[in-house]
């Protein structure tokens, strides 16, 4: 086991290393100058083209791409990650300031992904061809086909504008409880969760059925087992293994989705972060938060490895 995670952490590094090449070129590819836009003509005051040179020197905009990113390289080997071209501060600083509420929306947004997709998909096999099947398998297909931005103003719509049951913006009142923070909780989590629990229900739906038709349940059943205990025994173990590569693997595009949730909601997350820096073009800010991304889809599949071996002992890493 150290072995294998000894040789995935080196190879996830070149993965990284890569990844931060692609990341730095494309970024300064976006059109349009940073700093022409932090220096706003409408509020300056005095001599802007010089501001503006002395300010892309400062940042070493003005050298070779590839100096450029040798001195990003080396900058963030140390943990220095850039300068906010916007606000000044430390772009990792900024990451991690944000991080807690993004780690806060995701993390409630899965558990009802795998609640509502795992435990729907599993029911509707169980009960195949029946009202229940018809329906979880219909609602997974209007899930898949609507985007999260369209149920999210809906959302918003009915149970904000309309019904005046839950807020429709920020994480919490100022002096409020966790009881408050749940109810600004609820929309975004509700919404970033069911769109992502139409993907496992059709997996578990799909990787329950195939359990069920392999000779060891039919014999397990002709024992005269109850049903329950067959399925939570010899069923549920082996329908997880195809969906714990669904699950990590997703975990990932939680983080895209938590970007338009985060927009919509105005939830202070890093997602809402990367769409003030892509507006800014704040360069070190939207390098670090896709270095995050890249980390994560890197960790989520060592993570889903190695659960692997933990799930079926056939599995030997």
């Amino acid at each position: 086991m150290f072995l294998f995670i000894a040789r995935r952490t080196v190879s996830s590094l070149v993965v990284l290393l890569v990844a931060s090449v692609l990341i730095f070129a494309l970024t300064r590819m976006i059109p349009g100058d940073p700093v022409s836009m932090y220096f706003d003509p409408l509020n300056f005051v005095g001599d802007r083209d010089a501001a503006i040179a002395a300010k892309r020197e400062e940042l070493g905009l003005n050298d070779p791409l590839p100096m450029q990113y040798f001195a990003w390289l080396r900058e963030a080997l140390q943990g220095n990650l850039g300068i906010s071209i916007r606000s000044g501060r430390p772009a990792s600083e900024l990451i991690l300031s944000r991080l807690p509420a993004t780690l806060y929306l995701m993390g409630v947004s899965t558990l009802i992904a795998i609640l509502v997709g795992v435990g729907g998909g599993i029911l509707a096999a169980l009960r195949k061809n029946s009202v229940w099947d018809y329906a979880v398998s219909f609602a997974s297909l209007a899930l898949i086909s609507i985007p999260t931005f369209f149920f999210a103003l809906l959302g918003i719509f009915i149970f904000g504008l309309t019904l005046h049951w839950l807020p429709t913006a920020g994480m919490g009142s100022p002096g409020g409880g966790w009881a408050d923070s749940l109810r600004y909780l609820v929309l975004p989590a509700g919404i970033l969760g069911l769109a992502a629990s139409a993907g496992y229900i059709r997996w578990a739906r799909s990787s329950m059925l195939d359990v069920l038709n392999q000779e060891y349940m039919v014999t397990a059943k002709s024992k005269g087992l109850r049903q329950s205990y067959i399925t939570m025994r010899h069923g549920l173990p082996n329908a997880m293994i195809p969906l714990v590569t669904v699950i990590a693997t997703s975990i990932p595009s939680l983080l895209g989705g938590a970007v338009i949730i985060e927009t919509i909601f105005a939830w202070p997350g890093t997602g809402r972060l990367a769409v003030e820096a892509l507006t800014n073009q704040d360069y070190p800010v939207i390098i670090s938060f896709v270095l995050l991304t890249t980390v994560l889809v890197l960790l989520c599949n060592l993570i889903a490895d190695v659960a692997y071996a933990a799930i079926d002992p056939r599995i030997k890493l």
